[in-house]
């Protein structure tokens, strides 16, 4: 990230209090600057503007699958790419205002997600409680923070990132109330183009891939160009252009660097069979794994092939 003092500040999913928040304190960015969007749409258009240097949005939940808006706006508009990963724990907690106990909740708000995702706890230890859904877990946060004893909220406690209760002065009466230990987001950093991170060795690429056209075989000749180079995917969705009926892009997430020539090898491939292929990206891989690779597809037997091909050419073979 560009840090001069200069430069926009970072935008992320709000408002404060949010896990895209706590995403962007565990990637090291600078919070106290930082600009609440209202929504994904809002913060990657504050990067397109150029109002911020990045912005931090979910792409991926392990209960409820990938973020549909980011893909989309990913695949559309002026490009931009990713530059950082990291997959955040989803834990969350009953806060209140300040002098409620457990006994004096009769209403919880907090997001339909959240919900489900406590129904357990809640039926255990909240039976009665009246559930209110909230546009965000932090916004129920939020507005319980706000209240007043002439403007009362209209629940009692909210279910939100530990985080919210930090930022608005709530006390925690319950942490990790979630259903599912296992449960994590992935959020990204999304910026301008401009030079791309280096290669670690333990590298994610994504990609945006438009087929030419519908056919059979069509995604077998998109995925035959990745598995020939040995290039491993961990990701692909499948979303609608909203052309046509029928007619899809593929998101994708693989293995690998665009400096890996297998990587390489693979987009060029691709951009051979497809209507466009949007590159969407190499960085580091937040869980720091790197690509199990069989033989013949590193960077010395590409290189290999290249001499022989070469000296072939040549003559001297």
């Amino acid at each position: 990230m560009n840090t001069e003092t200069h430069s926009p500040a970072v935008a992320y999913l709000g408002p404060r209090g949010t896990f895209a928040e706590a995403a962007l304190v565990a990637l090291s960015l600078d919070s106290t600057a930082a600009i609440a969007a209202d929504s994904v749409t809002a913060a990657i258009d504050l990067v397109r503007s150029g109002a911020a240097t990045g912005a931090v949005v979910p792409i991926e939940n392990s209960v409820e699958g990938s973020v549909s808006t980011t893909l989309d706006e990913l695949a559309s508009g002026s490009p931009l790419v990713i530059t950082a990963e990291v997959a955040l724990p989803v834990r969350f907690s009953l806060m209140v205002r300040e002098g409620l106990s457990i006994g004096d909740i009769r209403s919880v708000a907090t997001h339909p997600h959240a919900q489900a995702q406590c129904s357990a706890w809640l039926r255990q230890h909240l039976p009665n409680a009246q559930l209110i859904p909230a546009t965000s877990t932090a916004g129920a946060a939020l507005a319980l923070a706000h209240s007043s004893s002439t403007e009362p909220a209209p629940f009692d406690a909210a279910i939100a990132q530990r985080l919210a209760a930090d930022r608005y002065g709530l006390i925690v009466l319950a942490d990790d109330i979630g259903d599912n230990d296992e449960a994590t987001t992935r959020f990204i950093v999304v910026q301008q183009p401009g030079a791309l991170p280096r290669r670690t060795g333990a590298d994610k690429t994504t990609l945006v891939v438009f087929m030419t056209e519908d056919h059979p075989g069509a995604l077998l000749e998109i995925l035959t160009e990745l598995a020939v180079r040995g290039v491993n995917m961990t990701r692909i969705e499948s979303r609608p252009t909203r052309r046509a009926m029928g007619d899809y892009f593929f998101s994708i997430d693989c293995e690998g660097h665009i400096d890996d020539e297998r990587v390489s090898e693979a987009l060029k491939g691709l951009h051979r069979i497809c209507r466009d292929v949007r590159f969407l990206g190499s960085y580091p891989r937040h869980d720091g794994k790197s690509a199990l690779l069989r033989d013949g597809v590193s960077d010395g037997d590409f290189a290999d092939a290249d001499a022989w091909l070469a000296r072939i050419r040549s003559g001297t073979a």
